[in-house]
């Protein structure tokens, strides 16, 4: 379960604020304006997901190495660097 709220995190409180969004803006005969805010609202949820969703990097690999390594039950050596 703390897998699927790491990973899908962002999509439910989006999905939730869209909701809400969509009831205050959109149930008291709504006009032009509040169709325009609603879809900024979602352009603006869509478009920061597309920038900060995880994505597939050449260290995936290592990481899955090592993680199978470490599952095998073999000693292990990390090292940890930082590019500064």
């Amino acid at each position: 379960m703390n897998l699927l709220a790491n990973q899908y995190s962002f999509i439910i409180f989006a999905v939730g604020l869209v909701f809400i969004a969509g009831l205050i803006l959109l149930t008291n005969k709504p006009k032009w304006n509040d169709y325009l805010a609603f879809g900024v609202i979602i352009i603006g949820l869509f478009t920061a997901w597309s920038i900060l969703h995880p994505r597939q990097t050449p260290l995936m690999e290592d990481a899955k190495m090592v993680r199978d390594l470490i599952g095998a039950g073999t000693p292990v050596l990390l090292e940890f660097q930082s590019p500064y």
